[in-house]
């Protein structure tokens, strides 16, 4: 308190005491007791009356310790059962986290991870994936500019995200705990197999297979691939102590349409440990159909070769660059994709008029208006000589098929002659046009339906540019592929719309994440908000039936089958109110990621201590871990010590004094007949 406000308050209480003083005794012949306690009672009221009003602020000091944060993560994945590690990490995270000393020293916090990273409530071991990548994002969004040690209790082996080595910040230091047994046994495993998900019928299509062997000593195996009951292909495998990976190349022939299920196998004259990693399902879509594309352009344009790398993604599309005078029949395409047409295009035009294949109008710069205006009746094109570059606007109410905003608004422009596009007949249209961000009338992407004849519409040219922007943002051309493909997969089917769209996989592995996507349009096409879809799946040999609802997301209804056993399953989607209808089946395959480790991987771990100046450590170590993390100074706790003032009029019970002081004294007067 400064000088002034005590100099008040002695004034206050030589003030309080004098009016007391004077009211009651001040020539008062009989000062009794109860004169003397009225006016301490006077005083009383008054002084907290005169404190209220000059209202001193206290200030006191509160001492607060701040210690350093120590997350305890535990792998809570079905691999620490396999290599029989649960014990050891039931006991060990435990001892750690009740030691005295640490909890002194450090905030002690308790987390597991499986497929997603949590506060540790139980640990039973169950989980399908191991994201041990999860780990490292999550505890960095935790302690923010924080330097901070992580002690983590896995066996290494992750089966899921990026690179955990490479994953943890600066300021972290890292100490795993090597769950399971280290001692090199003899395993062998199927790594990975690389195939794709689709081949076309009377071809061959590649299976790479990537075989591991952890042993010392050199051996012979054996190399199988089965269909069913048959062995379709089969070899020897030679590995050694400086020969333990090989990769082997097959192709198979796909011989039936429909679903193809493989297994491959590995095998030696050497009993293993884990026997589970020497085998692996696949399965391969047969098709009997490939669609074919002409992609007809009278110049060269970095447009043609994006596009191509982009529609060939899917491996049921085949692309052919050609000029518009080398196309001898359109019976040989499914799809014609006209790159900026001129006068040079009519035949194609003219053989289209009865071929009727539906066609992918892309114009430019160097396109000829006057010509287009004349073989096609769906946009009229009234343009000038200069040009413009247009920015694309996602249009959220198209509805032709599926289709995502992708980052269209960041993209960059399309360059296009300047002038006014009118539609002639009904259009759809998915993208329209911006010039310096202010909005025209004018399409970028635009669709048409005329019986079972469809048209697509691309008004500007550089549309590389835009694959190049979509890799630059996702580090993948993924989402411009599949904008790509469902371009093509409208123009390539003829059916006619659908109220009920459902997309889904052939085949999912048990574990993975089992998801159903389906989209509702009501009679005008218009997606419908109001659907009420419910999915029936019955698995195929036992029978059991059960029935889920769709949940509604942005622009589709979704349902999440996690869960199911391997097997075949048969499902029907249904639309209640209308009782609209899909039905299909798909298989789980008996494949379960973390039942394929048979030794933790303890070079990666040792590395990404060493990266973080942290240490590994083994279970018969953990005494030396606590002792370390007690010892280390780069942890010590801070202390700090906070002046808090506290003004004396937030304190209620001064004003609840006075008053019980001023009514104490009324009471007494009225009692005494002193009022």
């Amino acid at each position: 308190m400064t000088t002034n406000t005590i100099l008040l308050l002695l004034l206050s209480v030589i003030i309080a005491a004098g009016l007391s003083f004077y009211q009651y005794l001040y020539k008062v012949k009989n000062q009794s007791k109860l004169y003397w306690f009225l006016a301490f009672l006077r005083f009383i009221s008054l002084f907290s009356i005169f404190l209220l009003l000059i209202n001193p602020i206290f200030s006191r000091k509160i001492t607060d310790i701040k210690k350093t944060p120590l997350p305890i993560v535990v792998d809570n994945s079905k691999s620490i059962s396999e290599l029989k590690a649960t014990k050891e990490a039931l006991e060990l995270y435990q001892k750690i986290a009740d030691n005295k000393a640490i909890a002194e020293k450090y905030d002690v916090q308790l987390f597991s991870f499986a497929e997603e990273f949590q506060s540790l409530e139980k640990l039973d071991f169950k989980g399908n994936q191991s994201h041990i990548d999860g780990v490292a994002k999550n505890v960095k969004q935790l302690y923010r500019n924080t330097n901070y040690p992580v002690v983590l209790f896995t066996d290494g082996n992750q089966t899921m995200g990026n690179d955990y080595v490479f994953s943890f910040q600066e300021n972290t230091s890292v100490f795993p705990i090597v769950l399971g047994d280290t001692t090199t046994v003899l395993d062998l495993k199927i790594n990975q197999i690389n195939v794709n998900k689709y081949a076309f019928l009377k071809n061959k299509f590649p299976v790479e297979v990537f075989l591991q062997y952890n042993g010392n000593q050199s051996i012979s195996t054996t190399f199988s691939i089965q269909n069913g009951n048959q062995t379709i292909h089969k070899q020897t495998v030679s590995f050694s102590k400086d020969k333990r990976a090989q990769s082997i190349s097959v192709l198979l022939n796909a011989d039936k349409v429909g679903i193809a299920k493989y297994k491959a196998l590995i095998s030696s004259n050497i009993k293993e440990k884990n026997t589970v990693n020497n085998t692996k399902n696949f399965a391969v879509e047969v098709i009997d159909q490939r669609s074919e594309i002409a992609l007809v352009s009278a110049i060269n344009h970095p447009d043609l070769g994006a596009l191509k790398r982009s529609i060939e993604t899917n491996q049921q599309r085949k692309v052919s660059i050609i000029k518009p005078n080398e196309i001898k029949s359109l019976q040989d395409f499914n799809v014609l994709i006209l790159y900026q047409p001129s006068a040079a295009f009519k035949s194609i035009f003219d053989q289209n008029r009865v071929a009727q294949i539906n066609t992918f109008v892309i114009t430019g710069t160097a396109t000829d208006f006057n010509f287009l205006n004349q073989v096609q009746d769906d946009l009229n094109f009234k343009m000038s000589t200069s040009k413009e570059d247009y920015l694309p606007t996602f249009e959220s109410n198209f509805n032709l098929f599926a289709q995502t905003n992708i980052g269209f608004e960041n993209f960059p422009p399309l360059e296009h002659n300047f002038g006014v596009i009118t539609a002639k007949n009904n259009v759809n249209t998915l993208l329209t046009a911006r010039v310096r961000n202010v909005p025209v009338q004018n399409p970028i992407l635009t669709f048409t339906e005329n019986g079972s004849k469809r048209e697509a519409y691309l008004l500007g040219e550089n549309i590389w540019k835009w694959r190049l922007e979509n890799h630059l943002n996702k580090k993948s051309f993924e989402d411009f592929d599949l904008f790509a493909d469902k371009i093509i997969q409208f123009l390539v089917s003829n059916a006619s719309k659908k109220n009920l769209n459902v997309t889904y996989e052939s085949f999912y592995n048990s574990g993975e994440s089992i998801e159903i996507t389906a989209e509702y349009f009501n009679k005008n096409y218009e997606f419908d908000e109001k659907a009420q879809l419910t999915i029936q799946v019955t698995n195929s040999k036992t029978k059991a039936t059960k029935k889920y609802d769709l949940l509604k997301a942005t622009n589709s209804y979704k349902v999440n089958l996690d869960g199911l056993e391997a097997g075949n399953y048969t499902f029907k989607v249904t639309e209640k109110q209308s009782n609209t209808s899909f039905s299909a089946s798909f298989e789980v395959l008996d494949f379960e990621i973390e039942k394929q480790f048979v030794n933790p991987d303890k070079n990666r771990l040792e590395q990404l201590a060493t990266n973080t100046n942290g240490k590994a450590y083994y279970p018969n170590q953990i005494e030396n871990l606590i002792q370390s993390l007690i010892d280390d100074e780069n942890y010590i706790p801070t202390q700090k010590e906070i002046i808090k003032k506290s003004p004396l009029i937030d304190w209620i019970w001064l004003l609840v004094f006075a008053i019980t002081a001023l009514a104490t004294e009324w009471f007494i007067r009225k009692y005494n007949g002193l009022l």
